[in-house]
């Protein structure tokens, strides 16, 4: 029977499988408002696709190393032994908490069990990742300009133009589309034609990620800019490269700020919050001021627990309780958790739950160093940067855009045919 089903159900056809599953969270990502349900459609069938391709093949192909994969599962467990401090009155929360990280479970899993991707999948999906940005990119330009005015007069106003997904992981996916795609020219993944339009896509990219003017977007751009510079001089000694690449980052926010009423806005509205955070009735209006005062009471909250935290269900309860205590002029709807994933797990797990969470996430990108992943570098550190400003793992887009890419990442350094002779995107 299994015989049967397995000359049904080939290899190629499961690895083919796994692809477009891949391809349903990419695009998933970017149609969560009106289409939620299809990244979690795409992981469910990259679980599926690696299990088949496991039991009907597995004496086919060499898998992973599975340490670098199950680290991922630690994570979970921080989430799921929560319950053990979760009030009744939030178990509902907790219940919802549990559903949402699975995808700490069905990705590194389905991920493990699948065969290696050949060379020329990875380089469609990361295609495909940077095709679905600059669509949303330009879809969300002709807005801009059919509202010129209007969206101007936000950014004012810490709002920013209507993005799909959000703008935070918008800009996110921005930085990771940018890297993604140079590493494919400077690899010669794509060339002739398809290199020229691939160039273009990124410099309108460039530019846009600074009409958008976020602030984690334009961080993490500049970062790896920064590293990108590093590498040119300490490992290639490709000193004019540098030098090019160096003068493009001083000139392009010197340009954005007098060519972009976006950026020029976003850098006086920041200019004014970042003032206002000594007045503590200020985390009201300015959402930087209210950052500040949610990594003032976590860190209260921290105190009183410092060792296996509140459990995440009980976070808000328990900062509102420290909010009313110390910060009474902060009105209760201004009342936020801390928008930092350290900080954040934390409070939830304590110190041992925010070193179990470190070593779950960062162990694969340990395990891997000091073998060649400039993607995998690159993810871990958009998703580190980002960890600084927002609890980007509570959230599903957020948890959906950092695993997912983690996990492509290594795919590319999974090992495979030594007939391939293109990159492996990793």
């Amino acid at each position: 029977m299994t015989s049967s089903v397995g000359s049904i159900l080939t290899l190629p056809r499961l690895v083919a499988a796994a692809t477009f599953f891949c391809g349903c969270v990419i695009i998933g990502l970017f149609t969560s408002s009106f289409f939620r349900v299809l990244p979690s459609i795409g992981m469910v069938g990259i679980l599926i696709s690696g299990a088949l391709s496991y039991f009907l093949h597995k004496q086919e192909y060499t898998r992973a190393h599975g340490v670098a994969y199950s680290a991922f599962l630690l994570v979970y467990g921080i989430h799921l032994s929560s319950g053990l401090l979760t009030s009744a009155a939030n178990w509902e929360a907790y219940k919802r908490d549990v559903v949402l990280q699975l995808p700490f479970v069905i990705l590194p899993v389905g991920f493990w069990m699948l065969p290696p991707l050949p060379a020329s999948y990875l380089r469609n999906l990361w295609l495909v990742l940077i095709g679905a940005t600059i669509v949303a990119a330009l879809l969300s330009t002709g807005n801009y300009l059919l509202h010129f005015e209007q969206i101007n007069e936000m950014y004012l106003h810490s709002k920013v133009m209507p993005t799909e997904p959000d703008h935070i992981r918008f800009s996110l996916l921005i930085t990771l589309s940018i890297a993604a795609g140079t590493l494919l020219v400077v690899h010669r993944s794509v060339i002739g034609a398809r290199q020229k339009w691939l160039i273009i896509g990124l410099a309108f990219l460039a530019l846009y990620q600074h009409i958008l003017a976020v602030r984690s977007g334009l961080v993490t751009f500049y970062f790896l800019g920064g590293m990108a510079c590093l590498w040119l001089v300490v490992k290639q000694r490709q000193y004019r490269q540098a030098i090019a690449v160096a003068a493009s980052l001083v000139v392009l926010p010197a340009l954005s700020y007098a060519c972009f009423p976006t950026f020029r806005n976003k850098s006086a509205n920041t200019r004014e919050d970042v003032g206002q955070v000594e007045h503590t009735a200020s985390a009201n209006n300015y959402s930087l001021v209210g950052r500040v005062y949610s990594y003032k009471v976590a860190l209260k909250v921290i105190q009183d627990n410092p060792w296996v935290g509140v459990g995440k269900a009980d976070i808000d309860a328990e900062m509102a309780k420290y909010y009313r205590q110390d910060y009474p002029t902060i009105q209760p709807e201004a009342y936020i958790q801390p928008h930092n994933q350290y900080l954040y797990s934390t409070v939830a797990f304590g110190m041992l739950g925010l070193l179990l969470f470190v070593i779950g996430f960062y162990y694969a990108g340990l395990n891997i160093w000091p073998r060649y992943a400039p993607l995998l570098f690159v993810q871990y550190s958009i998703v580190t940067l980002s960890f600084l400003v927002e609890y980007t793992l509570e959230t599903q887009i957020g948890l959906a855009f950092a695993l997912f890419f983690l996990l492509l990442s290594l795919e590319g350094s999974k090992p495979a045919s030594t007939t391939e002779l293109e990159w492996r995107p990793a």
